[in-house]
């Protein structure tokens, strides 16, 4: 094999290129992996603890993966799904640790209950019915329901201090939820990969272009920020896996899968406590119900964190809109990414979501004291004081092209991959 070339490049340093990275480097380990990201460190953006809520996406607590039906059912598919998913996600880092490939478990997952709270007769019912049906199934047996306010004070007993006992308040409790710190998870991944001897890690790299030569390899110029020099590399599988950058590195590969994708950047910020003593009473995640027309990143939640082996407490996210497609990106990161092969799907969705538009201005111009009144809906005793605004995670959500309606607006993640199989991204 050639000095510049590669049998896989990754490009972005988080958690999803670096556990694709170990999975191939298990399957193979002759393979000559490569992982480049433009920024000086790895799990810096999406992947970093602050940018995610950690709940490790289980589905015990998120309430938008079990919509609630016309007949007053709940859709539980999506939640088994996703949890059936988490489960396989467990195995493979429980794996890694026994064979010596991850650290000790605590420095990256740790045992946090999951909760799910609603208040008002109907959000009650809805719930009621939520934990009926979830279980039935095998994976979520083990889950509690109560209005009882002392069992919930229990479960939770911030959320109930000076909360009106007349309210009709009701919970769903998974004891063995947990919280998960990506941004560790994938900063062990990488620096295991980085001791073989067949994997390079670039960072302060950015992918300008990349292309396919006439022997079916990818063509990568590589600019590396620090030194302004640029290098060329050859790879026989490009693996996209660079969160808000995804869409436009596939509109430079130029490939046929990318045309008709848009992107529709959502931001987020936090309140955190500042209270050493506040932040001790709280040791769940407490999930509620989104405010209607925000899009799923803004589902409501109280969140006890360990971030870097520190306990935090989180409230939020709160959503707001903005034109860059990561944290670090460029006011200009939207309107590049619009072209010929988009803007129908573009305009579609614009046209078409415009509530959505007006939720996300409405919520960035928030004052601290209105962001304190919806805490306090978790929290009704917060002091102002106690909290201060942190900036969250980007998001770039999808958009598709659709016959009807020219585009629509996917709040999920999609892989995209080229016939020949030499290219895959995630969206």
């Amino acid at each position: 094999m050639k000095n510049n070339e590669v049998d896989v490049l990754l490009v972005g340093g988080g958690i999803m290129s670096a556990t694709l990275g170990v999975l191939l480097h298990q399957l193979n380990p002759d393979l000559n992996i490569t992982m480049v990201e433009q920024l000086s460190g790895v799990a810096l953006e999406s992947s970093d603890a602050l940018n995610n809520a950690g709940t490790g996406h289980a589905g015990y607590c998120e309430l938008n993966y079990t919509p609630e039906l016309d007949n007053r059912t709940v859709n539980i598919k999506r939640a088994l799904d996703i949890n059936a998913g988490f489960e396989t996600s467990l195995q493979l880092w429980a794996s890694l640790v026994e064979l010596g490939k991850l650290p000790s478990p605590k420095s990256f997952i740790n045992k946090t209950p999951h909760l799910s709270l609603v208040w008002g007769h109907e959000n009650v019912e809805f719930l009621r019915q939520r934990f009926i049906q979830l279980k039935q199934h095998h994976l979520f047996k083990e889950m509690q329901f109560s209005e009882d306010f002392s069992q919930l004070g229990a479960w939770m007993p911030l959320v109930m201090q000076g909360r009106d006992k007349n309210s009709r308040v009701a919970a769903t409790y998974v004891d063995h939820g947990s919280d998960v710190d990506f941004g560790a998870l994938t900063r062990h991944m990488v620096d295991y990969l980085t001791q073989q001897a067949n994997f390079t890690l670039l960072t302060k790299t950015k992918v300008k272009e990349l292309s396919k030569s006439a022997d079916n390899q990818w063509q990568v110029n590589l600019l590396n920020t620090a030194s302004k020099k640029t290098s060329l590399l050859s790879a026989h599988f490009v693996f996209l896996g660079a969160g808000g950058c995804v869409l436009p590195l596939l509109q430079k590969a130029g490939v046929e899968e990318s045309q008709g994708y848009g992107g529709f950047p959502v931001s987020g910020q936090w309140l955190m406590c500042n209270q050493p003593g506040i932040i001790q009473q709280h040791a769940t995640k407490v999930y509620g119900k989104a405010a209607v027309n925000a899009p799923p990143m803004s589902v409501p939640h109280l969140d006890t964190r360990l971030i870097s082996g520190k306990k935090a407490l989180l409230f939020g996210p709160f959503a707001g809109f903005t034109t860059k497609f990561l944290k670090t990106g460029s006011k200009l990161d939207l309107a590049k990414s619009i072209n010929k092969n988009n803007i129908k799907a573009m305009l579609g969705v614009g046209r078409n979501n415009l509530d959505l538009t007006k939720y996300l201005i409405k919520e960035a111009s928030q004052t601290h004291d209105q962001r304190m009144d919806t805490l306090r809906t978790f929290l009704p005793q917060a002091a102002s004081s106690d909290w201060a605004l942190e900036q969250a995670g980007q998001r770039v959500q999808i958009i598709k092209a659709c016959n009807e309606n020219w585009g629509k607006l996917e709040f999920g993640t999609e892989i995209v991959s080229t016939k020949d199989g030499s290219l895959a991204a995630i969206l």
